[in-house]
């Protein structure tokens, strides 16, 4: 049984949860940009939250599968559109033979995740299944066939406030520069971002004369590059580097930066680190909260 994939649309990849246990080897995570969305959207279809699924940007792949398929697309609100029936973002469906899904782009936020009951059977690589690239057209997926009832959830993340607000503790040379010249303005996602990293836009901030030994970096870390603009590093960022790091995003709002599309405007707000912990903390009760109740519905439907 296999999904073909007509068109790859602009950037869709598999991915799970990555490869977090290889860093010291200088592999990066990968895995999803947004995990959040990529744990819901597989529990709306009865997997393990890191269940292999395809990750789209911005602009969505066209599928067709061979035989009934249980589906869902979670994550930023984008249009779907097949030659069968009505679908919507967040509602999970079955995938009939040879109807055609496309999957189009998305007025708000930049990615979503396309989850089948079973998740996709691909190889593991370094102990998970994320892609090393993505795919192109005509690749062929396997999956495990069956039918799914109609399921919906409301997600509480929305993307529609500008600008979006990115929560940050001070980062290692954070006394290198004037904290006030970063967090009292708002950048920009430029578009030479990826899933590496976003490149930022704004006033450039002064950086002293002096050199920094490449040390570990990870993703979430705001590095200032040497002309005053800074990178906000991403899942598929590298394991080391020079430039200076300013601050680093909280754990809790790491995947709100998968979601952030060309040109949107942010701005960083400074938190303790016990405000950190307490919104890892309720960020993981409120996953968790999700998965069970979504585990309960899956046990008593029929």
């Amino acid at each position: 049984m296999t999904l073909r994939v007509l068109d790859p649309g602009l950037c869709t990849m598999l991915v799970d949860y990555g490869r977090p246990a290889f860093r010291s080897l200088g592999v990066p995570v990968g895995g999803a940009a947004d995990r959040f969305s990529l744990a819901v959207g597989n529990a709306l279809v009865g997997n393990a939250p890191d269940a292999a699924a395809l990750e789209m940007t911005l602009s969505g792949p066209t599928l067709q599968a061979d035989t009934p398929l249980a589906c869902v697309v979670f994550g930023a609100p984008f249009v779907l559109e097949s030659n069968r029936q009505r679908l919507i973002t967040g509602r999970t469906f079955t995938l009939y033979p040879q109807e055609l899904l496309r999957i189009d782009g998305t007025p708000e936020g930049a990615r979503a995740y396309f989850c089948v009951r079973g998740g996709f059977r691909v190889q593991e690589i370094l102990g998970s299944r994320s892609g090393l690239e993505p795919l192109r057209a005509d690749a062929d997926l396997h999956y495990c066939p069956g039918t799914i009832a109609g399921r919906f959830i409301r997600p509480t993340f929305t993307w529609n406030s500008e600008p979006k607000l990115i929560r940050t503790l001070d980062g290692p040379q954070a006394s290198w520069f004037e904290a006030c010249e970063f967090y009292d303005q708002t950048f920009a996602v430029t578009p030479a971002s990826n899933r590496m990293g976003l490149r930022l836009r704004g006033r450039p901030l002064a950086r002293p004369n002096r050199e920094l030994v490449s040390e570990p970096v990870c993703p979430g870390a705001v590095q200032v590059t040497r002309n005053g603009q800074c990178i906000v590093l991403g899942v598929d960022g590298q394991t080391i580097g020079g430039y200076p790091k300013i601050a680093h995003v909280i754990s809790a709002d790491l995947d709100k930066l998968g979601q952030l599309r060309p040109e949107a405007r942010i701005r960083f707000t400074r938190v303790t680190l016990a405000d950190a912990e307490a919104a890892h903390w309720h960020k993981q009760a409120e996953l968790r909260e999700w998965l069970t109740r979504l585990q309960v519905a899956e046990s008593l439907s029929p």
